[in-house]
C-alpha cells in the first residue's frame, strides 16, 4: 500500500477523535491502558521527535458541550491546523433512518438540529492529514453490523470507499480489535505522527488496511499453547492449560498479535488467560465466527489428524526428554577416565 509523501513536515497536529458512531467507547477506555507509548506521554511531548499533539476526545476532555465541539466545527470550516481524524464505532446507514437519524454529535449552530455522525465524517475526512479507524466496529462494522441489524451499519472503508485518500495521501488506517489492543493503536498513531513529522516512511498496510507488523501473523503463531496443538494435546474445558481449538478457539486462522504482545504491559491476551479467540480483529467478525465456543470449521479434521500423529510425537519426545534429563555416563568419580579423551600428543 503506497501513497504520496506529504511535502512538508508537521510540527503540530490535532487529533479529532469521535466515538459517536455505533459505539460503546470501549476503544477509548482501552487506549488509556497503553504504555508503548502511553497517550499521556504523547500529549505531554515526552516522545522525542513527535509533533506537538492536541487531543479532542469527549471521554478524555475537560471541555463539555459547545466548547468541546469548537475544534470539530473549526476543522469542518477549514480553520483548524493539520489534524488526524480517529473514528470509533460503526457507521450506520442514514439513508434508511426513516423519519429520524441513527446517531449524531452536537448541533448545528444555526438551526439547532442534531448533526449526524455521517455528516461529520463527510465534512472532516477529506481534510484530515490521516484517517484512522479504531476498533472492529469502525474498521469493518463489528457487532452493530451483524446479520439482522436494522441500522445497515458498516465499517469506515465501506462508507468512504476503498479508493479514499486523506489530505496527506494516505488510505484509511484500520486498527481492529473488540476493543482495540491499546499498544497496537498507540504504536500505529505514533508511526503516523512520526510520518507527519517527516521522520518515518509510509506506514505499511495489508489488503485490509491493517498495519502489517501488527497483523501479519496469526494468534496461533504467537500462542503459548501452540506446542500442545502440534502434539495433538487438546483442552477439554477452560481450566486446562492446553490448546483450546477443540473448545472453539479460532487462533490458527485469525490475524492478531495479542498472544505475543499481551493486553496490558505484556500481561494477558485471550488464549494466554484461558479465553478462546473469537476472531474479533477480522473483517468477518462476528458473523463468520458464530456460534462462539463451537469448534471452527475444519477444526475437527485438523485436530483429529493432529491427535493421531501428535500421540506418537509425544511418546517419542518423552523418550528423548528422559534421555536428555540424564547426565552423560562419563560423569563419575571412578578411578578411570571414560569420556573418550584421546591423549594423542602425550609423551
Amino acid at each position: 500500500m503506497s501513497a504520496a509523501k506529504p511535502d512538508t513536515a508537521l510540527d503540530e497536529v490535532h487529533i479529532l477523535w469521535t466515538s459517536e458512531g455505533m459505539s460503546c467507547d470501549g476503544d477509548t477506555v482501552s487506549v488509556t491502558a497503553a504504555t508503548l507509548p502511553s497517550i499521556e506521554d504523547v500529549l505531554l511531548g515526552l516522545v522525542p521527535g513527535l509533533p506537538k499533539v492536541h487531543l479532542h476526545n469527549k471521554v478524555l476532555a475537560k471541555e463539555t458541550g459547545a466548547e468541546f465541539m469548537t475544534a470539530f466545527h473549526e476543522a469542518a470550516e477549514g480553520r483548524l491546523g493539520p489534524y488526524v481524524l480517529v473514528i470509533e464505532g460503526s457507521i450506520p446507514n442514514e439513508k434508511i433512518n426513516g423519519d429520524g437519524y441513527w446517531t449524531s454529535m452536537g448541533n448545528d449552530p444555526v438551526t439547532g438540529d442534531p448533526i449526524t455522525f455521517n455528516t461529520w465524517i463527510d465534512r472532516l475526512a477529506p481534510g484530515a492529514w490521516a484517517v484512522v479507524a479504531i476498533g472492529t466496529c469502525a474498521t469493518y462494522g463489528g457487532i452493530h453490523a451483524m446479520a439482522g441489524n436494522p441500522t445497515g451499519s458498516m465499517g469506515l472503508s465501506d462508507y468512504l470507499g476503498a479508493g479514499f485518500r486523506s489530505a496527506g495521501g494516505l488510505p484509511i488506517v484500520n486498527v481492529p480489535g473488540c476493543p482495540v489492543q491499546p499498544d497496537n493503536f498507540m504504536e500505529t498513531l505514533t508511526w503516523l505522527l512520526y510520518q507527519a513529522a517527516g521522520m518515518a516512511p509510509m506506514i505499511p498496510l495489508d489488503k485490509q488496511l491493517r498495519p502489517t507488523w501488527l497483523f501479519g501473523k496469526t494468534v496461533h503463531e504467537g500462542c503459548d499453547r501452540a506446542g500442545y496443538y502440534e502434539q495433538g494435546d487438546f483442552a477439554q474445558d477452560y481450566s486446562s492449560p492446553k490448546c483450546l481449538v477443540k473448545i472453539g478457539c479460532w487462533g490458527p486462522v485469525v490475524n492478531c498479535n495479542v498472544t505475543k504482545r499481551g493486553w496490558m504491559d505484556g500481561v494477558g491476551g485471550c488464549p494466554n488467560v484461558g479465553g478462546i479467540c473469537i476472531g474479533c480483529t477480522m473483517p468477518g467478525f462476528p458473523d463468520k465466527f458464530m456460534p462462539f465456543m463451537d469448534q471452527p470449521p475444519g477444526g475437527a479434521v485438523s485436530s483429529t489428524m493432529t491427535t493421531a500423529y501428535g500421540a506418537l510425537i509425544r511418546r517419542l519426545r518423552a523418550i528423548t526428554n528422559k534421555t536428555a534429563n540424564a547426565e552423560p555416563k562419563w560423569h563419575h568419580n571412578g578411578p578411570k577416565l571414560t569420556s573418550g579423551y584421546d591423549p594423542r600428543w602425550s609423551g
